[in-house]
């Protein structure tokens, strides 16, 4: 008697089968075929079970340790090392910590069997509706999504403030920029920084924030993007721009705890850091081949500090001022001409704080008043003696008191 076994479902159809050759209804080499091995693994199990009878075909490490596992000592350290200084780490990126700064090497679903065998809860991706995926891109720069992720960045040690995200649709390839908020100076300068190194993007895909779209109307950021000849697409829901809000999932855990791996509490070190270590190290981890075209254009020759700015239209006044944000705005002689009354002119507020004032693109010198202008009042015209309105008042004047005097008499 063989007492009860345990057999996987493969260990019974193998069984069927070795059965079959010894029945001699199957060859070793039609047994071999079905059962995907070699004839002279055939040869082994036949044997076996002729010794040991219906178990032989049982893997003879069942309830052994694998003669691949790791040691025990290094699986007590990760655990260590996991609960010590990672605790809220997701498996992938702590084996990839395990690495860089211990350098110790296990596959990130090693560590997450360890996590759970030691009841330690690692995160679980919640299931999500299916969703047809749309087809990137084909060459880069060809669009680009962008958003604005507001988050606790610094975890307390810092003001809460907002990550710009670039994200390339072809690629992969990210740019980032931390700002105060997702506001209209910040999303200038993201873009600014991202037209200077990689060129001109032909389309940017974004939502339907105050900072990128007004009913009826440009916004700032959207007239800059015009003149650059940007073609700006409104996202109408989070899913339909899946690509860079799943980034910023990303960013929010893997960004988050680099920055406090590093000690960085404001804006101006999360900005250094970026572009000294972690653009590089993200892009080479997520970015897809690069062996797309790059469709780019060249900023040569294009002004980018007229562009990125706030610009405003004002009428001149008759005293050649014009009113802006409640002053006055008095404008003086120089080498432009300048325009006439009732005619506009351009105001220019550039990211550095100096206001420009412009008229047919030549600029025009001015001087900011301290209260409204004093109106004038018009010169009173006193005719002279001489004046054939004089003349003819006093001839009335005369006619006048000789009918009086004839009607007196009369």
């Amino acid at each position: 008697m063989e007492g009860i076994l345990t057999m996987s479902q493969k260990e019974v159809d193998r069984l069927k089968v070795i059965t079959e050759v010894n029945d001699d209804k199957l060859t070793v080499e039609e047994a071999s075929e079905v059962l995907g091995i070699c004839p002279r693994q055939t040869y082994r199990i036949l044997k076996r079970i002729k010794e040991e009878g219906s178990k032989g075909v049982i893997h003879r490490l069942r309830g052994k340790k694998s003669n691949r596992g790791y040691p025990e000592d290094l699986k007590k350290e990760v655990i260590k090392l996991y609960r010590k200084n990672y605790p809220d780490y997701g498996p992938t990126l702590f084996s990839e910590m395990l690495i860089k700064y211990h350098s110790i090497s296990v596959d990130h679903e090693t560590i997450r069997k360890w996590l759970r065998q030691k009841a330690i809860t690692t995160s679980m991706r919640k299931k999500r509706p299916h969703r047809k995926q749309r087809e990137r891109k084909s060459c880069f720069g060809q669009l680009l999504q962008f958003d604005g992720s507001t988050h606790d960045w610094f975890e307390g040690r810092g003001a809460e403030c907002c990550l710009m995200n670039c994200v390339d649709d072809a690629t992969g390839k990210v740019y980032l920029r931390f700002g105060i908020s997702e506001n209209t100076e910040d999303a200038m300068l993201t873009m600014w920084e991202y037209v200077n190194k990689y060129g001109i993007p032909r389309s940017l895909y974004t939502d339907r924030h105050s900072v990128y779209y007004a009913e009826g109307k440009l916004t700032d950021f959207g007239r800059a993007m015009k003149e650059l000849n940007v073609e700006i697409i409104y996202a109408k829901s989070p899913q339909a721009k899946g690509r860079v809000e799943r980034f910023n999932r990303t960013l929010q855990d893997r960004l988050l705890k680099a920055l406090r791996r590093e000690g960085i509490s404001n804006i101006a070190e999360a900005n250094k850091y970026l572009q000294d270590e972690f653009l590089k190290e993200f892009n080479e981890r997520f970015a897809v081949s690069s062996s797309q075209a790059d469709v780019h254009r060249d900023v040569k020759g294009i002004k980018l500090h007229e562009i990125f700015c706030y610009k405003k239209v004002r009428q001149l006044r008759n005293d050649y001022t014009i009113n802006l944000n409640g002053g006055y705005v008095q404008l003086l002689k120089g080498s432009a001409p300048l325009p006439r009354p009732k005619q506009n002119v351009t105001v220019s507020l550039w990211l550095d704080g100096t206001m420009h004032i412009s008229f047919n693109e030549q600029e025009l010198n001015y001087n900011i008043l301290k209260s409204k202008p004093s109106t004038m009042e018009p010169k009173k015209q006193i005719p002279s003696k001489e004046h054939p309105w004089r003349k003819m008042n006093q001839k009335l004047k005369n006619d006048k008191q000789r009918n009086l005097f004839a009607a007196a008499l009369g």
